[in-house]
């Protein structure tokens, strides 16, 4: 079993930038793929990158790229997604997502956290 805790969220002006960051329990963190999704209102929930378990790979939704970086700290037990030049169409709620030994990036994810609310204003 993983739990999975999101903090960081916040109310942020466009422009700016926040760091989410994922705390994992237990033992095997460093070999669970992790993964951000974010929820708009209104909105399905999107995939927003991922990190592989295996050599930090990363993979990230278009819409993002270059603006967002997802990182972890195994020793930590962490995941964290820097999020840079915020747009207020970023504004939902971000959850961090675990797969064992995942192999892929978007699909396959056993454990959520609870999410954090991310609030861009224009």
């Amino acid at each position: 079993q993983v739990q999975l805790v999101e903090s960081g969220g916040g109310l942020v002006q466009a422009g700016g930038s926040l760091r989410l960051s994922c705390a994992a329990s237990g033992r095997t963190f460093s070999s669970y793929t992790m993964g951000w999704f974010r929820q708009a209102p209104g909105k399905e929930r999107e995939f927003v990158g991922a990190i592989t378990w295996s050599d930090s790979s990363t993979l990230y939704v278009d819409s993002v790229k270059g603006r967002f970086t997802i990182s972890r700290d195994n020793a930590k037990n962490t995941v964290y997604l820097q999020m840079n030049s915020l747009k207020p169409e970023d504004t939902a709620v971000y959850y961090c997502a675990a797969s064992y030994r995942g192999t892929g990036y978007l699909y396959g994810y056993d454990y959520w956290g609870q999410g954090t609310q991310v609030t861009v204003s224009s």
